[in-house]
């Protein structure tokens, strides 16, 4: 089961990742803060970049550097998390969730992206080998 999910969240990072730099750009653009001093653009594309390079990884990753691979990962929905945050605050309507229930909804899911990276890059209880 970890490697099944280890495996989908490493395919839906690369989505994520390419969908960045292609056909959701904007809507990824209305996920950034307005109060971070980086260019808008800048952002998304290299958020996307590090999408496809996390999910590649999580993909190919040998057994040993799965652990670590995981806790980059979840580091890095940490790290986005304040744009999803900035969504809510801010109202701005993106890949279809033009709600606050439906972007407060969202927020939610950010902790299950977290855990799922840490669980599925782990062994099986008491193993350290991962799995």
């Amino acid at each position: 089961m970890r490697s099944f999910l280890r495996v989908l969240l490493g395919l839906f990072l690369v989505f994520a990742g390419v969908s960045h730099l292609t056909f959701a750009r904007e809507d990824f653009r209305a996920q950034v803060p307005e109060s971070l001093p980086l260019d808008t653009d800048a952002v998304v594309l290299g958020s996307g970049v590090a999408e496809i390079s996390l999910g590649s990884a999580l993909l190919l990753a040998p057994r040993s550097a799965r652990r670590r691979v995981g806790t980059i990962a979840a580091w890095f929905f940490v790290a986005v998390f304040p744009g999803n945050v900035a969504q809510w605050l801010n109202r701005r309507s993106a890949f279809g969730l033009d709600t606050d229930a439906e972007r407060i909804g969202r927020l939610f899911g950010q902790p299950l992206l977290i855990a799922a990276a840490l669980w599925s890059t782990r062994g099986a209880s008491g193993s350290r080998s991962g799995s």
